[in-house]
């Protein structure tokens, strides 16, 4: 009887962290400074390896921006993406370019979000996760702290 609750216990957690992505704590200070400087620095996990390289590789028209590094820094960041990707087979393809929000685990996780929400001022885009998560930045995705209230569970 123990050992059922305690798998209980344990198997009730997972979801939980499931929507916590922590910044690896081997974060260059070169990925913080430049890709916060426009947005949040993007935990690793969310896309594959093959992904950030794509999109590394793509910094001189970065969703119609400049976002161009010097080798290596581009090299450091990179290097560091690809340590900390997430899994490949369980993100799924995200498209050309690669974006966060054309992965099978974001739009799994944002399929109930009614399409006005991502027109709404607060919000703007579905890449501007702090607008609902205002704990993106920390890894905290969990649905039960979003800050639009209507979109709470």
């Amino acid at each position: 009887m123990r050992r059922l609750f305690l798998i209980a216990l344990l198997g009730s957690a997972f979801p939980a962290l499931a929507d916590r992505l922590p910044m690896p704590a081997n974060a260059p200070a070169s990925f913080t400074t430049e890709c916060s400087s426009c947005h949040i620095a993007y935990q690793p996990a969310l896309l594959a390896a093959n992904d950030w390289r794509k999109l590394m590789a793509g910094l001189s028209d970065h969703f119609g921006s400049d976002a161009t590094v010097d080798g290596k820094t581009g090299q450091e960041i990179t290097a560091f993406l690809e340590r900390n990707a997430g899994n490949a087979s369980r993100l799924g393809n995200a498209g050309n370019p690669p974006r966060i929000t054309q992965t099978a685990r974001f739009i799994r996780k944002h399929d109930e979000i009614p399409a006005k929400y991502w027109r709404d001022p607060r919000v703007k885009s579905a890449a501007n996760c702090e607008a609902c998560h205002p704990g993106a930045a920390k890894g905290n995705y969990n649905e039960h702290d979003i800050s639009i209230r209507e979109l709470r569970e």
